[in-house]
């Protein structure tokens, strides 16, 4: 057992708070520019490093206003039409991955076309320091408290302040589970089919389909959304979004080979 009493601030100077969620989201995406640099060098994709510096800034925008308008839709919108200003109070919680991953798609989708290159090269590229980020954001989640699990009395349990019971650090589970990701897509990256390079969009739709798959079984750990608790068959909404994602992955999985 495990009590949790780590303080998210690592510095306060003033009115000006420096927390671990922040400078952990921000190595995240220093990570994917690096990571962005050394594939595209790999895979000879003519991309400045100028042109990866706007490309991450904009990601962050997608990122962020796709994750916290899925999460306004899907997870509390009457809470959100009572208190529309509260949608723009992004530090306080609140965001969705599966909106953070068509917040990124789109912003890839205009990026490419401005520098004329294919949808599929690019994105094949970003899911795997895409991984990565996520692994260290589920730290960030567990260093906050926040996300929690369901109640359990294995040993590794951990009490969270405010929450009744021990729980299942789920968001370390969580976090195991995007690093396993990160290392399949980083392992297959460059092998072959038939002696044929995997096909543009594989790397890309491979990761929809992991992270749908290994999210939907680790929810049944993590303690569903006190505003929604279970929606249907005892599935949480993030099982039925990740249903949802799986499926239209496994439909271009298979529209790629088919090809």
């Amino acid at each position: 057992m495990f009590y949790h009493n780590i303080n998210p601030i690592l510095l306060k100077l003033g009115p000006i708070e420096i927390r671990y969620y922040g400078l952990i989201y921000a190595l995240g995406f220093v990570i994917t520019y690096f990571f962005l640099i050394k594939l595209s060098k790999e895979r000879q994709i003519d991309l400045k490093k100028e042109d990866l510096i706007d490309l991450i800034f904009y990601l962050i925008i997608g990122v962020v206003a796709g994750a916290r308008l899925f999460y306004v839709l899907f997870y509390n919108l009457p809470y959100f039409i009572e208190n529309p200003l509260i949608v723009f109070a992004v530090w306080q919680g609140g965001l969705s991955f599966h909106g953070a991953l068509v917040g990124a798609a789109l912003i890839a989708a205009w990026f490419c076309k401005k520098h004329k290159i294919k949808f599929y090269q690019l994105a094949d590229m970003i899911v795997i320091p895409a991984a990565l980020a996520l692994m260290l954001g589920r730290i960030a989640n567990f260093i906050n408290g926040e996300l929690v699990g369901r109640i359990t009395n294995v040993p590794w349990c951990v009490n969270f302040e405010g929450y009744e019971g021990c729980r299942h650090p789920s968001q370390l589970y969580e976090s195991f589970k995007n690093l396993v990701i990160f290392a399949i897509l980083w392992t297959i990256k460059d092998k072959k089919i038939n002696n044929k390079k995997l096909p543009d969009g594989f790397l890309f739709w491979l990761f929809v389909m992991l992270y749908s798959t290994f999210r939907f079984i680790i929810e049944f750990w993590r303690a569903p959304d006190s505003q929604l608790g279970f929606i249907i068959f005892g599935l949480t909404m993030g099982q039925l979004l990740c249903l949802a994602m799986f499926v239209v992955g496994a439909i271009f999985m298979i529209k790629i080979f088919k090809k």
